[in-house]
């Protein structure tokens, strides 16, 4: 058979790669199979073959067909070749590694055509390492002044190789060159020959000249000093010229080395003509610009005039006045400043201690609004203008007043009782009245969970004394939202609401009064309330004038599950069943004891049990009397008519109503009694003592 030609390729084929990066170069082949066992691959670099073990430490790995270089070096550039082949042929394919790096340092740096404020430099590029210079930086370093610090002076474009520098005077020079191409910044170049430029009068003059003023009567002038570089020559000074406005033709100078100076003893805040100049051992700079400042200042010494108020509503004035001179600003003004004080309330004319308020008004203006008054009160009000030092004197008080305005919403508003189709609601005085009340507006309307809302209802209450009302004409089971808003001759104010559900139809509403309470009592009981329901209870002085309750709570009494044990228990037939019988065997129990002791004769009950010992009495005396001391032999003795006498007393005692209604019988939550016999302790009446052993003591 005819075998298929060996084929190869490697890829990439023509790779760019940065210095210290890594490449994965790849042999892709194709073989016939029937040769698979004589095929193999090998790589060359330049024509030599690689060993297969992994090179430089690892750095260059051979893995049959693939070939990685970690950190790749500028001596990794070259040719790289993939060799397959057969015990029938052989074939190779190739791939171009090229490195990129950042260009070497520029060489040998020469200085030509030297001049007082220029020189030229010229330099010799570095290699570019497949990545062409695009820029060159020079850079300096001078000893005078920044010895050892190097800065950027100019940039040369594209690959030029030479720059005509300009220069500062009284500058030790020295320079260095950096290339930078796509991948980066060369290493700067070996500096150059120094080069000292000769000294020169300053080029220029110190700018961002300002006046600052701390107090009156003083002035201080300040300016930006000028850079190292810009100094030109040795002994920088600053020869500062002034003079008043309009007032002096001569200028007034000073020479200083630092760049402020401070006048004294000038006129508060007039205009001065400054000029500031740059001076060296060399000469003078150019002539400087002039620029107007102005000396201290002070706070104004002039109030505003002809100040009026034009009331605007019960809540709002504008207000009037004549600003001052600008020669009484002493200053620069910054506006003008209202302030205003409550002197007593029209409604009820009492005093107010004076809370002042301001308001400021920013600029040179003559009016303003002033919001936020109370109405129906007198106010004092006076002008002052202020400027950066302060506020100036104000102006002598005028007196205005505000007119009613509509009430504040009522203090509250509650539901007192509650009927089918009536409500009573009571309400309190607004917080505010702003004026005479004259009466109060009470509105009302249906609501239900869906929010529907049904017509408001309007009714006027035109006594201004009137805190409660009763509304009529209601629908049973409804929700209703009420309204009471308090009204002046201004009108009414904003509302206060409350919500309600009138009763079902047949349901009881009415309330009831107890009889006076005294002042020391703690508590007071309610008696006949029906179980199941909701109480309004209220505590209210006996008179009752202001509508206000000292007291207010919704109560629910227990339903009748619980009722029908507290109230029904003593009437039970079996309950007074089960009383009957356990008496009935008591006394059935005592008789047949007592019977037993008489048949012991003269003995007593104690000897005649030790002579005759009895098991069954024994058993009954030790359940039902527990233990007897020898003092009860002689009351015991023929005492049957005593003990059917205590019997019925102790009857009495046991009555179901000591502890079913009575007022010391007492129930748990669920109703079970927790009581004690309430009965008064007759002769012969029983008392238990909780104890093991229980004693009975019977009087004759």
């Amino acid at each position: 058979d005819q075998s298929d030609a060996t084929k190869v390729v490697v890829t990439p084929k023509h790779p760019h790669v940065l210095k210290s990066h890594s490449i994965l170069l790849k042999c892709l082949s194709e073989y016939d199979s029937h040769l698979k066992h004589s095929f193999k691959l090998s790589w060359r670099k330049d024509g030599n073959e690689l060993p297969v073990n992994s090179t430089e430490d690892g750095r260059i790995i051979l893995d049959r067909d693939t070939l990685f270089i970690s950190s790749v070096t500028l001596e990794d550039q070259g040719v790289y070749t993939c060799v397959a082949s057969t015990s029938l042929d052989s074939v190779a394919a190739e791939s171009q590694l090229i490195v990129l790096d950042v260009p070497d340092p520029p060489e040998d740096l020469q200085l030509s055509e030297h001049q007082n404020r220029s020189v030229r430099l010229s330099w010799k590029a570095g290699a570019t390492h497949n990545s062409p210079v695009n820029e060159s930086i020079v850079e300096f370093e001078e000893s005078r002044l920044e010895s050892g610090r190097w800065q950027e002076l100019t940039r040369v474009p594209g690959n030029d190789t030479t720059a005509l520098l300009s220069l500062a005077p009284y500058v030790d020079y020295q320079f260095r060159v950096v290339s930078v191409n796509a991948v980066g910044r060369s290493q700067p170049s070996k500096p150059s020959l120094r080069y000292a430029t000769p000294p020169a009068a300053p080029d220029k003059n110190p700018e961002n000249i300002r006046v600052e003023a701390s107090e009156p009567n003083e002035m201080v002038m300040k300016w930006e000093p000028l850079k190292l570089m810009e100094r030109n020559g040795p002994g920088l000074e600053y020869k500062v010229s002034w003079r008043q406005q309009g007032v002096e033709v001569d200028w007034n100078e000073e020479t200083v080395k630092k760049h402020s100076l401070t006048l004294r003893n000038t006129p508060t805040f007039v205009p001065y003509e400054i000029k500031v100049q740059a001076v060296n051992n060399l000469g003078s700079g150019p002539e400087p610009n002039v620029t107007i400042g102005y000396s201290g200042e002070d706070i104004p010494d002039a109030a505003p005039s002809v100040v009026s108020v034009d009331v605007m509503n019960s809540t709002l004035v504008k207000v009037f006045w004549l600003g001052i001179p600008r020669d009484r600003v002493r200053g620069h003004l910054k506006g003008y400043k209202v302030s205003w004080w409550k002197t007593k309330s029209m409604l009820d004319g009492k005093r107010h201690h004076p809370e002042k308020h301001f308001l400021t008004f920013v600029g040179d203006r003559n009016n303003g609004m002033v919001p936020g008054l109370e109405p129906f009160s007198e106010f004092r009000l006076s002008v002052a203008a202020y400027n950066s030092k302060g506020d100036g004197p104000e102006s002598s008080p005028v007196v205005f007043e505000t007119p009613e305005g509509v009430p504040e919403q009522p203090r509250f508003l509650r539901i007192l009782n509650f009927d089918k189709d009536s409500v009573t609601l009571s309400w309190g005085l607004p917080k505010r009245a702003n004026g005479h009340l004259t009466g109060y507006v009470l509105q009302y309307q249906t609501i239900n969970e869906t929010h529907e809302i049904g017509p408001l209802n309007d009714i006027s209450v035109a006594n201004h004394s009137t805190l409660s009302w009763r509304l009529s004409g209601l629908n049973s089971s409804t929700k209703y939202k009420f309204y009471v808003k308090a009204c002046t001759v201004k009108g009414c104010g904003k509302p206060v609401t409350e919500e309600g559900l009138t009763m079902a139809q047949g349901s009881k509403g009415s309330g009831k009064n107890s009889e006076a309470v005294k002042p020391t009592q703690k508590f007071h009981p309610i008696e006949a309330l029906e179980p199941g329901t909701d109480y309004t209870v209220r505590l209210v002085t006996k008179n009752w004038v202001d509508n206000n309750s000292i007291f207010e709570d919704v109560i629910e009494t227990r339903g009748r599950a619980y009722a029908g044990i507290y109230d029904g228990i003593s009437t039970q037939g079996w309950f007074i069943g089960l009383m009957c019988a356990i008496a009935l065997l008591t006394l059935l129990l005592l008789t047949i004891c007592f019977v037993r002791r008489n048949k012991g004769g003269k003995y007593s009950v104690k000897e005649k049990e030790d002579l005759h010992p009895d098991p069954e009495a024994q058993s009954i005396k030790d359940e039902i009397f527990g233990e007897y001391s020898d003092s009860d032999e002689k009351p015991l003795k023929g005492s049957l008519q005593s003990v059917n006498g205590d019997i019925k007393a102790t009857e009495s005692a046991d009555s179901l109503v000591d502890y079913g209604e009575g007022e010391h019988g007492m129930f748990n939550e669920d109703g079970s009694f927790i009581g004690a016999y309430s009965g008064s302790k007759e002769k012969g009446s029983v008392e238990s003592t909780g104890s093991s052993t229980a004693t009975f003591p019977l009087h004759a």
